[in-house]
């Protein structure tokens, strides 16, 4: 599992059948310099190479902390569908302590 913090949302005009209602966040991994610095706002220590979506039906927004779910356990919720995700917001984080 690992933290992110969300940039946006993505809209589908079209989307599986076997996707349940939820949201798709446009997401963030945090390194450990983003991490530690939370309160300052520090970035990454350096960009991430591509973005990542993650599936969300808790109702996480924009600036959100979220915990993620990622391969496999991702799709585990909606067994015994075959859903198709990679990334799945397991949890809105309210705080994050983070020691170096």
């Amino acid at each position: 599992m690992r933290i992110a913090k969300v940039m946006g949302t993505l809209i589908l005009n079209q989307s599986d059948e076997n996707l349940p209602n939820g949201k798709l966040l446009i997401c963030e991994v945090l390194d450990n310099q983003a991490l530690g610095g939370l309160n300052k706002k520090l970035p990454r220590k350096e960009p991430m190479p591509e973005s990542l979506v993650a599936f969300d039906e808790l109702g996480a927004g924009e600036g959100c902390l979220i915990a993620l779910a990622e391969s496999g356990e991702a799709a585990a919720p909606f067994k015994p569908k075959n859903v198709p995700l990679d990334a799945y917001c397991a949890a809105i984080l309210d705080e994050v302590v983070f020691e170096a």
